[in-house]
Parts: structure tokens; sequence; C-alpha cells
């Protein structure tokens, strides 16, 4: 829409001062990336893109070992293509007081990484919304997959973060830094790619090691952070509760992938999952208790800005996102 025309409408909406209008102007003056707020009790909550990474052909990846007219009718139905599936990579910042706290830190650029330029932003995007790396006094990590520890690294190897805390399930620190981790019931068949993940996660593990802090099940941080273990897609696999003033947000990792897909299958695999029969039935036990507590979500891989609810849908369930009048 043509600034002028943008302005009369709201002008004529009275909403002139409105903040997010503001925002969304100066994004489409100097193309920042973009970047959403919103509070959560007396949390300021940020959502910030890392990029995305595309998955082509989508199985074996997806669904392994089911028809694949099954995976193509449920994304023709779902209006997607068949060709290849999207994952966003949603990074959630929260901010208490002081503190500036990030929930993993996407794919990075540093050491192995090889996810290309469309993903990789973390830095640039925090910048965008307002907040200087210096400021990061946190940070989660779900679990030790690529796409999620590789923005901790610059290409030198150093610390994107040099003075932030690094958190980390003691199960799955013990997991990734075993000299063959077990993948005997996981369905990645890519033996090559399975060898630089384990390179690439046991060095940022090792360079971690001295001041990574290990947390177990249950565990409580900061006032507003419970760490759930979900496992399956990895065995430390940790889903997020972050709350404040009676008002919870479900950060659920890598739950699952595909809103397409696993909300009407909970039994459909990833490839990427360590073991994916326990992955399957994490994903079913979760995604049953969001849809019955109504719980706010926020997912790492579905669509921008990934907020929404889980709803049942028969014997099904259904991801319904949360809507937005105005971008901000």
């Amino acid at each position: 829409m043509e600034r002028r025309a943008l302005l009369k409408d709201i002008f004529l909406l009275g909403i002139t001062a409105s903040l997010p209008l503001k925002r969304l102007l100066a994004q489409q003056k100097n193309n920042i990336r973009p970047f959403h707020q919103f509070k959560l009790g007396e949390l300021e909550l940020t959502v910030i893109t890392d990029g995305s990474i595309r998955m082509t052909p989508v199985q074996p990846m997806f669904a392994p070992g089911i028809p694949s007219a099954a995976v193509d009718s449920l994304l023709v139905n779902s209006f997607r293509t068949t060709k290849e599936i999207d994952l966003g990579i949603n990074i959630l910042v929260i901010r208490k007081g002081k503190q500036t706290i990030l929930i993993d830190t996407g794919t990075g650029n540093g050491f192995d990484g090889n996810f290309g330029s469309d993903s990789g932003w973390l830095i640039k995007s925090l910048t965008d919304a307002g907040i200087s790396r210096e400021e990061v006094t946190d940070i989660i990590i779900t679990h030790a997959h690529p796409d999620h520890i590789g923005g901790l690294f610059n290409n030198d190897g150093s610390l994107v973060f040099p003075t932030a805390q690094v958190y980390l399930s003691a199960i799955e620190y013990a997991f990734w830094t075993l000299d063959k981790p077990d993948f005997s019931k996981s369905k990645m068949e890519n033996s090559e790619q399975l060898k630089q993940i384990l390179a690439s996660t046991h060095k940022v593990l090792q360079v971690l090691k001295p001041t990574v802090h290990l947390f177990d099940d249950q565990t409580e941080l900061f006032g507003c952070i419970r760490l759930q273990k979900a496992p399956g897609h990895t065995p430390g696999h940790t889903i997020v509760h972050v709350y404040s003033g009676g008002e919870e947000l479900v950060h659920i990792a890598d739950l699952l992938h595909s809103d397409a897909l696993q909300f009407q299958h909970t039994e459909w695999g990833f490839s990427g999952d360590t073991d994916i029969a326990l992955a399957a039935a994490t994903r079913k036990k979760v995604v049953a208790t969001l849809a019955t507590n109504k719980t706010k979500v926020f997912a790492y891989h579905l669509p921008w800005p990934g907020i929404g609810h889980v709803r049942s849908k028969g014997n099904a369930y259904e991801w319904v996102m949360e809507t937005y009048p105005i971008p901000g």
C-alpha cells in the first residue's frame, strides 16, 4: 500500500498516533526485518526471525514410512505445495527488568554452519528490534541441533554473546558429548549429514563446557520460566513454560515441525527425531494437554510469528494462529 494512502486510511480511523503504525512505516522505509512485541503479565516478549530453512523433497524427511499419497493429500487440503516445506525460525526474546533472555539462537554462520543466506539473521533481527547483543544476559537452549545452537558463535569460533549465561539440559549435554550417540531409533538416512551434525555439535559443546549451566526436568529459572523435558526429538529436548501475572506461554521448540501435517497426525514423525517413536508419543501427550488447557503456544518452526493455540478437531488437532490487524 502507498504510504500516503495508508496514512489517510488510518487517520480516518482515528489512530494516527499508534505505535504499530510508526513501526510499520519505519520498516517500510528502512527495510527492517519484522519483529513482534507483546506483553505476558509483567514480561515484555519479542519475536524475531532468524530466517527459514527450506526442506525438499517433503519425504522422507517428513512422515517417513507414510504413503506419499496421504501426505500429499493433506498438504493439498491445507493449500500447501507438495514439493517442499519451509520451516520458520522464530526466536523468542524475554525481557524481565535488566535481564534479556533468548530461547535458542538460530542457525548462525559460525563453525560448520551451512544453512545458507536464508537464515542466520539473529543479530540483524535483534538490532532491528532495538536489542543489542550486549544486552543479552541469558540464553536457554531447548536442544543441541545446529539450527538452535549455531547462533552462539561467530565465524572465527568466538562467542557471539560472550557475557551471556547459557543453559542446557543435562541429559542433552550428556547425549551429544558421548563418543557414539545412539541414533538406532532415528529414521535419518543421510549418514554423511548425521556425521556433520555430530561433529559440529560436539565442537560447540566442548567450547561451551567451562561455562554452560546444566538443568534438570522442571527446573525453574528467573522466577518466570519452567523447563519441561519433552524427549524424542532429542533425549533432552525441552519445552519452555514462560509465566507472569497469571498468564502463560509454552514454547514448544521442535515438538513438531509442520502445522499442516503433525497436528492432524501426531504419530507422523520427522526423520530428524533421535527416537521417532518416543517423539510421536511425547507430541501426542503434550499437544493433548495444550488443547485441553487452551494454553497460548509459541512454535519455533511454524509460520511467522509462531503464536497460536491448539484446538481439538475430531480425533486430531489443528493449529489456530493468533492474528494481528497491524504488523508490530
